[in-house]
C-alpha cells in the first residue's frame, strides 16, 4: 500500500469519527485489510468500519445495527484492459452506509456470522466498478476483536462493464 493511499485512509476515518456519538449505543470500529480480485486479478484493498448499537426487529432474532465504512482499493494493470474506456489501472475510493443484520441470542454459537449490505459511492470508474455508485454486500465473522469477510462490490449490473470487485478480508477491531 503506498503512504499517500494511508495518508488519504487515515483521513477518511477521521472524518467519520464525529458521527459515532451521534448514534446511540456501543460503537464498534474496525480497520480491514485484504485482497480484491476482478477476473482472477488481485489488488491490496483496506477500509475502516464502524458498527452502532444493534436494534432487535420486533419479537424476531433478528437484530441490526447501523454500518458505515470507507475503504480503498488498488488498482491492477490488466493488458488486455489498457485500451479500454474503462482501465484497471486506477485505484478507488469508496464510503458507503447502510445495516449490518445478526441473528439469534447472544449465546448462540452462530452469533457472530453477520451480513450486511451498503449503497456506496466512490471516486473512480474501472472495468469492475463503472458507475458513480455501487452495492456492497459482506458476509462475515466477527469475535470482539477480529473479524473474517468476504465482500462484493457491484453495481448490480446497473451500468456496463460490471465485473465487480470480490475480497477476502481480515479485520481488528475496537469497542468504544
Amino acid at each position: 500500500m503506498q503512504l499517500p493511499s494511508l495518508r488519504r485512509l487515515a483521513a477518511l476515518a477521521m472524518l467519520a469519527l464525529p458521527a459515532v456519538p451521534a448514534i446511540a449505543g456501543t460503537t464498534h470500529l474496525e480497520l480491514q485489510a485484504g485482497r480484491s480480485y476482478m477476473d482472477s486479478h488481485g489488488a491490496n484493498t483496506a477500509f475502516v468500519e464502524a458498527v452502532f448499537g444493534e436494534h432487535r426487529l420486533g419479537d424476531t432474532g433478528l437484530t441490526w445495527a447501523p454500518d458505515v465504512s470507507g475503504g480503498w482499493i488498488d488498482g491492477r494493470d490488466v493488458s488486455r484492459y489498457r485500451a479500454a474506456r474503462y482501465t484497471t489501472r486506477n485505484e478507488v475510493w469508496l464510503v458507503a452506509a447502510g445495516a449490518r443484520f445478526r441473528f439469534g441470542d447472544e449465546s448462540a454459537w452462530y452469533r457472530p456470522l453477520f451480513f450486511s449490505f451498503q449503497p456506496a459511492y466512490h471516486s473512480g470508474r474501472t472495468q469492475a466498478l463503472s458507475s458513480g455508485y455501487e452495492f456492497v454486500s459482506t458476509l462475515g465473522w466477527q469475535m470482539k476483536h477480529w473479524s473474517f469477510q468476504i465482500r462484493h462490490v457491484s453495481n448490480g449490473s446497473l451500468h456496463e462493464p460490471n465485473r465487480g470487485e470480490t475480497m477476502a478480508l481480515v479485520g481488528i477491531g475496537f469497542d468504544l
